[in-house]
């Protein structure tokens, strides 16, 4: 099954993961041990992450090491950028009228 790469960011656990990942690649065990969770709740999420790209899970000889693939999050920036020009717009048109309101007053 394919998922949703909004569907993994949605999950506070996962989000954590991926900024670890994003620093290092680390073994199974040492992403596992980052959590109060247990470990099969761990392979769920690199489960789930795994199944949207954005993590890639090797061998090397008995470890199995996670590996973040950052290019997935590229639809995320997408489609936040579209609503990051319309809040910049707005908050621009908002600092614009408190300006106004606040010279009218010290006239």
């Amino acid at each position: 099954m394919r998922r949703d790469v909004f569907q993994a960011i949605a999950d506070p656990t996962r989000r954590e993961i991926i900024g670890m990942l994003s620093q290092q690649t680390l073994n199974l065990n040492n992403v596992a041990d980052q959590f109060k969770i247990s470990r099969p709740a761990i392979s769920k999420h690199i489960k789930i992450l795994t199944e949207c790209g954005l993590i890639t899970v090797t061998k090397q000889g008995r470890e199995r090491y996670c590996h973040a693939e950052l290019k997935q999050l590229k639809q995320v920036a997408d489609w936040t950028a579209k609503y990051q020009k319309f809040w910049n717009e707005k908050l621009d048109a908002l600092g614009d009228f408190l300006a106004k309101e606040q010279e009218n007053k010290n006239q």
